[in-house]
């Protein structure tokens, strides 16, 4: 079945020296249907391209790939660029989808989409939702890789004809250069045609479209002499004298349109192709093109060249009736002009009631240009209240208005507004930009310019953050502006200018917020953004003051609304990072989260939600951090933020299974988030994130040098943001540092993090580990120091009292202290760990202990804890870790044994009762009787809970209202 536009079908008709490309298109054809043993195989398509000048019969070739794509029993989907119009967004993938969505009914469509419902809707011209939030273009190009995919399933073996790519629009080829990859392994063949001296509108998606594939395009050459004369032939007899042919070619150049319209013509003027008709020949050719169409075309009167005027300026197909208004002539001049200009081989036959279309494009061109230009601007201006009037939507409107004087009409600048809104909506916002810009222009009234800067910034937000700085900045600088509109221009100002790493200036904008809002809502709010941002940029000149402050004001907030919450979250992260006691934090933090803390509120960004998730982990409860992102991850799925968000989200999610040393999911989880912050403008942030937390899970797996690729590839570490990011840049460096045998190289980066966030007060070591790794690292030098240092850590641990970080702290004073004196330490060490969700921090605890222990000549124990450390580090996918735990037991005179039990996150009926009862209070003894264990044994059956359910003992209970039903 085809859908879409058609070509021409000419199959009947041979098509002369072409057979190179002809029989390209039936081998692509071939590889993607072809069966094997009557069973398909997996089929295989790809990208063909033809290019070529324009009459060099790249469409007719199309029109073949049609026409046999359907004879083998493809779909067929179709879309065509279209000179005027590329600036309206996604008109191409309208034309590829709209068919095929067309043919199911209301209900059948949105069942169909399901949940990219509402984030497609605009882009592919459906009925949407006033209300529906804007996607961003990664979301947008996401969710037409899902509908696209599901097409061709449904129906394959899918073909997608483009003819003129080079006049597609912007938005479509960037998806169609994504998606083309995906080609090599669907049953989907994309067959393009270009012209290879025009400017696509996306250069850089067009330029990978065609020139980034396997197959090098078919470049089109001009008929020979022998082609053209075998045409004039075929129309004028075969008598046609070898010098009548000869200057036929001539005058055509070989172009396979010009000859054919020319072969017409002289057939229907009586020539017989004789050398006394030359003169008469020439005089035919001009009139195929050029100077000669037009005359041509004026012969045919002045109405029926304004009406042909109308349907160049409106775009093809155009709906004869439109064409008739903006033409202003009568249905019955407009159906006679239709007439003419048919029998001219000016506008094509009909075709089933499409509209108007042009016979060529190299005449829809020649037509546009000869329109006098002030009679062309009144026409896309009679065009726009046409199209405004007929319903077709803001955006029809706007793209003639485009091509106008500016005068200063508030009516243009409403139809430019909404259709910016629109294109927001449907994830195009380089085509909001210019449509805003544009009604900037006009000018607006003075009292609308400031929203309309709001609106333009929005527009830029994702492609010109600098261009958006200022926008808003004007904004801001014009007067009496609405209180309301204030306040959301701060925020966007203050956003705009965090996310490219100008962070103090992001909070001096805050703080002038918060002294000029009257209202005292905004004004609390105004003071969130202002600890926000405050609290994120390294140069921070009063950090202490700063936490003062914010603890004073979250005391003392009258209320739970959001604006109160934001605040309580703020103080939650900030009591975390100060090392204070867990459970403040704790506190502040469910407080917060009374209510909902939404990750994709467009007037509140999503940095106190992140943070208050990423408590939890930091304190033991990863499990809780791993429900709220999850939320937060599929909230922004919802709503088709897919961008940066996702990117920092997926990031974020992989560096919480890191910390509960799930390594292999931690590792697919950032390198996700990665491929999102690389493929996204203005993602750098999100990719500083990734990268730091992929380094970290890859030293853990032992894969340092693929660690050192990494952050060479990133030159992460060079980087010195104005941001705080985390894990903190400088530490990550010093781990692999640390990893590669250069401790010495490692201290002054962390005496560096060390200074700097003693200065904040920011002493939690679950947080930033500064201390812990510089007492690894100053160990070989001064070994005095680096038991000072591992104390250090261990007393801050307690102080905010996170069992994984005390055991982590004890491990590394246990390695920096040596000889028996450390066995007590990797003793206390174990236990704290296994109270804690933090499995390859106990594996290295555990492994540490038996080294220890083999050292010591106590071979039984040490067996004991290495085979244990084994087991954790292989669960983990510790991969260095476990081997260095076969060695120990290898040097001790062991062989390590099967693995004893499997991975699985799932509580056993044991470990759910021996949860229970520790959930409500009862002590180790207690359920050592009832379970029949050992208290040792109840022990481990509690850290295996605390491991599968993310949790520590204080959220215990908690954790296990959502865990899943128990086995064996």
């Amino acid at each position: 079945m085809a859908t879409g536009l058609r070509q021409p079908n000419t199959e009947s008709r041979p098509l002369l020296e072409r057979g190179g490309e002809l029989r390209a298109i039936d081998a692509a054809l071939d590889r993607l249907c072809a069966p094997d043993d009557g069973v398909p195989r997996g089929r295989r398509g790809g990208v063909l391209a033809f290019t070529g000048s324009g009459g060099l019969g790249k469409t007719t070739l199309l029109a073949r790939a049609r026409v046999r794509a359907a004879a083998r029993g493809c779909a067929v989907l179709s879309g065509r660029g279209g000179e005027n119009e590329q600036e309206l967004p996604f008109r191409v993938v309208r034309q590829l989808l709209q068919p095929s969505l067309a043919a199911l009914d209301g209900p059948a469509r949105r069942s169909f989409l399901g949940s990219w419902y509402d984030i497609l809707a605009t882009a592919l011209g459906l009925e949407a939702s006033g209300t529906t939030p804007a996607p961003d273009p990664a979301g947008v190009r996401d969710g037409l890789d899902w509908v696209m995919t599901q097409l061709v399933m449904r129906r394959a073996p899918v073909v997608v004809l483009l003819d003129d790519l080079h006049w597609a629009d912007a938005e479509s080829l960037g998806w169609l250069a994504s998606f083309a990859p995906r080609t090599e392994t669907l049953p989907l063949l994309i067959v393009a045609a270009y012209r290879p001296e025009a400017q696509a509108s996306g250069a850089e998606a067009f330029h990978a479209l065609v020139d980034g594939q396997a197959e090098r395009p078919h470049e089109l050459a001009p008929l020979t002499e022998a082609a053209v004369a075998r045409i004039v032939r075929d129309h004028v007899g075969e008598d046609a004298e070898d010098r009548f042919c000869a200057e036929c070619w001539a005058v055509t150049g070989g172009s396979p349109f010009e000859t054919v319209e020319l072969a017409l013509r002289l057939g229907q003027a009586g020539l017989r192709g004789t050398g006394e008709e030359l003169a008469a020949m020439r005089d035919i050719a001009s009139a195929v093109k050029g100077p000669g169409l037009l005359r041509r075309l004026r012969r045919l009167g002045s109405t029926t060249v304004r009406f042909a005027w109308a349907a160049a300026v409106l775009g093809t197909p155009a709906p004869p009736e439109l064409a008739a208004a903006v033409a202003v002539i009568g249905s019955e001049d407009a159906a006679a002009a239709t007439e003419r200009l048919r029998a001219a081989r000016i506008l094509a036959a009909d075709q089933g009631g499409r509209g108007l279309e042009f016979v060529h494009p190299l005449i829809t061109t020649a037509v546009y240009r000869d329109i006098p230009a002030g009679l062309r601007t009144g026409l896309h201006n009679a065009a726009a209240e046409i199209v405004g009037a007929a319903g077709l939507g803001a955006t029809a409107a706007a793209r003639h208005l485009l091509e106008v004087p500016r005068e200063g009409r508030a009516g243009a600048v409403a139809c430019l507004r909404e259709a910016g809104r629109e294109y927001l909506r449907a994830g195009a916002p380089e085509a909001a930009r210019r449509v805003l810009v544009r009604a900037l222009q006009e000018p607006p009234p003075a009292r609308d310019r400031a929203a309309i800067l709001h609106e333009l910034a929005m527009s830029t937000f994702l492609v010109d953050p600098a261009a958006t700085v200022q926008h808003l900045r004007e904004a801001l600088a014009e007067p009496d502006v609405d209180p309301d509109l204030r306040a959301s221009i701060v925020f966007r100002l203050a956003q705009a200018l965090a996310h490219t790493d100008q962070v103090a200036e992001a909070a001096a904008v805050a703080e002038e917020g918060v002294r000029r809002a009257a209202n005292p809502r905004v004004r609390l709010r105004m003071q969130a953004d202002h600890f926000v941002w405050s609290a994120f940029r390294t140069d921070e000149p009063d950090p202490r003051a700063r936490s003062r402050r914010l603890a004073k004001l979250a005391a003392r907030l009258p209320g739970r609304g959001l604006e109160e919450r934001y605040i309580l979250g703020l103080r939650a992260w900030d009591a975390m990072v100060r090392g204070e006691p867990r459970d403040t934090a704790f506190g502040l933090a469910e407080e917060a989260l009374r209510g909902g803390l939404s990750w994709t509120d467009e007037n509140r960004g999503f940095e106190v939600p992140v943070s208050v998730a990423m408590l939890f982990m930091y304190a033991d409860q990863p499990g809780r951090s791993e429900e709220l992102f999850s939320q937060g991850i599929a909230e922004c799925e919802r709503k088709g933020w897919r961008g940066s968000h996702l990117a920092l989200g997926r990031a974020l999610f992989g560096y919480i299974r890191y910390r509960r040393g799930c390594l292999t999911d931690a590792e697919h989880m950032v390198r996700e988030g990665l491929r999102i912050a690389d493929r996204v403008d203005g993602a750098l942030p999100a990719q500083w994130f990734a990268v730091g937390i992929l380094a970290q899970t890859l030293l853990a797996r032992g894969r340092t040098a693929d660690a050192r690729r990494l952050v060479d590839r990133y030159h992460y570490s060079e980087v010195v943001p104005n941001a705080i990011i985390y894990p903190d840049p400088r530490t990550v460096h010093a781990e692999l540092l640390l990893a590669e045998g250069r401790p010495e190289a490692a201290v002054r980066p962390l005496t560096e993090v060390g200074a700097l966030l003693e200065e904040r007060a920011w002493h939690n070591p679950a947080w930033c580990p500064w201390r812990i790794r510089l007492a690894s690292a100053v160990a070989p030098a001064d070994p005095d120091r680096a038991v000072r240092l591992a104390r250090e850590s261990v007393a801050l641990a307690r102080d905010f009292g996170a069992v994984s970080v005390v055991g982590q702290a004890l491990r590394v004073e246990a390695e920096v202290t040596g000889g028996p004196a450390a066995l007590d330490l990797y003793a206390e060490a174990v236990e704290a760990l296994e109270q804690s969700p933090a499995a390859y921090e106990l594996a290295r605890a555990l492994v540490g202990y038996g080294a220890a222990l083999s050292r010591g000549g106590r071979l039984q124990e040490a067996a004991d804890r290495l085979y244990q450390g084994l087991e954790h580090a292989v669960h983990c996918g510790a991969e260095k870790l476990a081997a260095r735990a076969r060695a120990e037991l290898s040097a001790a005179g062991l062989r390590p044994l099967p693995l004893r039990y499997g991975q699985s996150d799932t509580l056993t009926a044991r470990e759910r009762t021996a949860a229970e009862l520790t959930a409500q209070g009862d002590p180790v003894p207690v359920v050592a009787k009832e379970l029949r264990l050992t208290e040792q044994g109840v022990r481990q059956v509690l850290s295996s809970v605390y491991r599968k359910l993310g949790t520590d003992r204080a959220g215990l209970a908690r954790a296990l209202r959502d865990a899943p039903p128990e086995h064996g």
